[in-house]
């Protein structure tokens, strides 16, 4: 009884000797995998993947990496949220100024184009845009099936009963960007929240289509508006044929907007009129 007890007695201080040795020699938990798992714990946890990341996690990790990432690519959600973002700065030791950060979802269409047939297909307007680039006449135009709205998960976004089309509400939008990706024809645009107007059509005359045509609310590509601004804040584009804004000088041109024959320069605070007739 007494050997029995001797041998588990040295084969505990054996395991126990080895486990001290090896946590000499073993790596210590990775930094950064402890830093990652602490921001995750502070992040919104809704894997949106408006990031650009498969995850909140994979967020935390590149974050954990290289704190300028977040400066570079904000988590909107939290920036809703004063008490985590506090939390996210006193664990990296940085002071975020969020009002740079700021962004803004616009859609690049103002008008109501004329259907040229009866679309009775899926209700989604990436299945519309199959058949030849939608049913409306303007082949860049808005198609008003909701799915830029299907996916904002702060109502910001609704579709027009009476335009046909789908418009953001400034005081909702937080910028987070997922419904970019769910515009087929490309229209929505984060831009900087403290931009003062936006372009209200995003017909590329360059790729003109046979037989279609953009409303008679579009950009007529006169380029009065370029010619009028005394600040350099209006230019033209020469890819999409069309005028942009300076994002970095966010600087109201009024003079752009007043020479505007079409008023296609509209101001963030404004929403589409109530009935638009394009033919």
């Amino acid at each position: 009884m007494f050997a029995t007890i001797s041998i588990l007695t040295g084969i505990g201080a054996a395991c126990g000797f080895l486990i001290f040795i090896m946590s000499k020699i073993l790596p210590k938990e990775d930094e950064t995998l402890a830093k990652t798992g602490v921001l995750a714990e502070i992040l919104p946890g809704m894997n949106c993947g408006a990031c650009g990341q498969p995850g909140c996690f994979a967020y935390a990790q590149q974050v954990a990496k290289d704190k300028e990432f977040i400066l570079n690519t904000p988590c909107m959600t939290l920036l809703q949220d004063g008490e985590a973002l506090k939390q996210l700065e006193e664990i990296l030791d940085i002071s975020l100024d969020t009002s740079g950060m700021a962004k803004i979802a616009v859609i690049h269409c103002y008008g109501n184009s004329e259907n040229i047939f009866d679309y009775d297909g899926i209700r989604s307007c990436k299945a519309a845009a199959q058949i030849g680039a939608g049913y409306k006449k303007c082949p860049y135009g808005c198609l008003g099936l909701g799915d830029c709205a299907a996916v904002c998960l702060q109502d910001a976004i609704t579709v027009d009963p009476e335009t046909d089309i789908t418009k953001v509400d400034p005081e909702k939008c937080i910028g987070c960007g997922l419904c970019i990706v769910e515009c087929p024809h490309g229209l929505i645009e984060l831009i900087p929240r403290d931009m003062p107007h936006y372009l209200g059509c995003s017909y590329t005359y360059k790729k003109k289509i046979p037989g279609r045509e953009w409303c008679e609310m579009g950009c007529i590509h006169c380029r009065k508006c370029i010619k009028a601004c005394e600040t350099d804040a209006v230019t033209w584009d020469k890819d999409r044929n069309l005028p942009t804004f300076d994002m970095e000088k966010c600087t109201a041109s009024p003079e752009s907007i007043e020479a505007c024959p079409n008023n296609v320069i509209i101001p963030i605070s404004t929403t589409p009129p109530a009935v638009s007739e394009c033919h």
